[in-house]
């Protein structure tokens, strides 16, 4: 019976490798673990559980967000917006690629959707850089990497997941986006800093624009700054700037950027019957995808717990007999590891909540602890065989372009990700101080 709980994690990520759907294959290792052992009546422990996460109005914000994030999409802003930034960076080496990942900063604070994210700028982007001279590897790695920063930059839908999984008043929603907020811009920064290091080292694998091609009048630049800018920062200030100032609960916020987005879509004369139908769709897809995952998660948690799972992953770990920051490098070393083969949203919904009462009765922060699994998740996003980032950019790049050169590109950005997590690990007023302030 001990080892029956790490056994379904076993079976999980078999399940997992052999191609079989996420969400069955969740559910099925509650099943095939818990009717012999606990028998069916335990599973009546589902229904309370599902129900009282349906009626959690936090979650309400989930479906908003992906509607306000893929009607930004639609809207032709980021096309706008990448030109712009392009032209204003034009004299920086390597400005296409930091103007990707401004691009990428910007619309991850205004949208949150990853696959969104990276296919706009695959499409925008990519075709341009390998025109320009750019590396396949640098071009496909910066989009890469500046797409997953929807994963940490609020309004990240990974953070409001966490916020609500936690569910401990030390990591609600609003202290989660403060906290998340200042080692998100220092990822971007990052990426920024390594790009500029290597445009000047090899300038030929990332030139800048040609003067010819930014040159515009004062009067000029101004207008299309205003028209490219204003709209995205409005949008991040009326979400954002509401929940940080007490104005909305993070739901009120949602609904707020969902209108916000199809006024914008409306303004740029994007906003068609086609266009609305297929953001609904879209919406609809990704929140079913979300909350199945959420019911299959619920059904492996009461099993584990049920066979004491959590009971003895804690005695694991409290009997190690090591200082807390040990046990927290070994927690978060093996959610690095997890994510190379699983979903980000299994180990949110299964791993993090068995985890968070370990790191509590260490007296590791719970907010700072959770900024850290969410840093820690967005790696999922780009370390193969199962990163989707690199999925998503692929089935938009160019054929020219293959995985092995996607593949080779991320690296220095999943290193670059280690890094900072390892800066707000040392130094946590980077995650703290922001909340604390405000």
């Amino acid at each position: 019976m001990e080892i029956l709980p790490f056994l379904m994690f076993v079976g999980l990520i078999v399940f997992v490798l052999t191609g079989f759907p996420v969400a069955f294959s969740i559910g099925a290792m509650a099943l095939l673990f818990g009717l012999p052992t606990l028998g069916l009546n335990w599973f009546n422990l589902l229904v309370l559980n599902i129900w009282g996460i349906m009626s959690n109005f936090l979650l309400v914000a989930v479906p908003l967000f992906v509607f306000m994030g893929v009607m930004l999409e639609r809207s032709g802003l980021a096309e706008e917006l990448l030109e712009t930034l392009g032209i204003l960076l034009g004299r920086v080496p390597g400005s296409l690629a930091i103007a990707v990942t401004a691009m990428g900063a910007i619309l991850a604070a205004s949208t949150g959707i990853i696959g969104a994210t990276v296919v706009t700028m695959t499409v925008l982007a990519l075709p341009t850089m390998l025109r320009r001279g750019y590396s396949p590897e640098l071009a496909t790695g910066t989009i890469c990497a500046a797409g997953t920063l929807g994963q940490i930059i609020p309004p990240s839908i990974v953070l409001l997941l966490l916020a609500s999984i936690a569910n401990v008043p030390e990591v609600n929603v609003g202290k989660l986006f403060f906290a998340a907020f200042l080692p998100g811009w220092l990822l971007a920064l990052l990426y920024m800093l390594y790009i500029f290091v290597f445009a000047l080292r090899h300038p030929d694998k990332a030139p800048a624009i040609p003067l010819s091609e930014r040159r515009l009048s004062p009067l000029q630049l101004l207008r299309r700054t205003l028209k490219s800018l204003v709209p995205p920062l409005v949008l991040i200030v009326a979400v954002l700037g509401s929940i940080f100032f007490g104005l909305a609960s993070p739901t009120e916020a949602a609904g707020v950027g969902a209108f916000a987005a199809t006024l914008l879509a409306l303004a740029n004369g994007k906003l068609t019957w086609p266009v609305l139908r297929d953001v609904m769709l879209t919406t609809v897809r990704f929140t079913s995808m979300v909350f199945t995952i959420l019911v299959g998660a619920q059904a492996f948690r009461i099993v584990f717990r049920g066979l004491n799972g959590d009971a003895a992953l804690r005695e694991f770990f409290l009997g190690l007999q090591l200082e807390p920051w040990a046990i927290l490098a070994i927690i978060l070393g093996v959610l690095f590891i997890l994510g190379f083969f699983i979903d980000f949203i299994e180990i949110a919904f299964i791993h993090f909540p068995i985890l968070l009462p370990i790191v509590r009765e260490l007296g590791i922060d719970p907010l700072w602890f959770t900024v850290l699994v969410a840093m820690n998740l967005q790696t999922s996003f780009l370390t193969p065989p199962f990163g989707f980032a690199l999925f998503y950019l692929k089935g938009a790049a160019p054929p020219e372009v293959k995985l092995e050169q996607i593949y080779r590109g991320i690296v220095p950005f999943v290193i670059i990700q280690l890094i900072g997590l390892i800066l707000v690990i040392l130094f946590p007023p980077i995650a703290l101080w922001l909340p604390k302030f405000l």
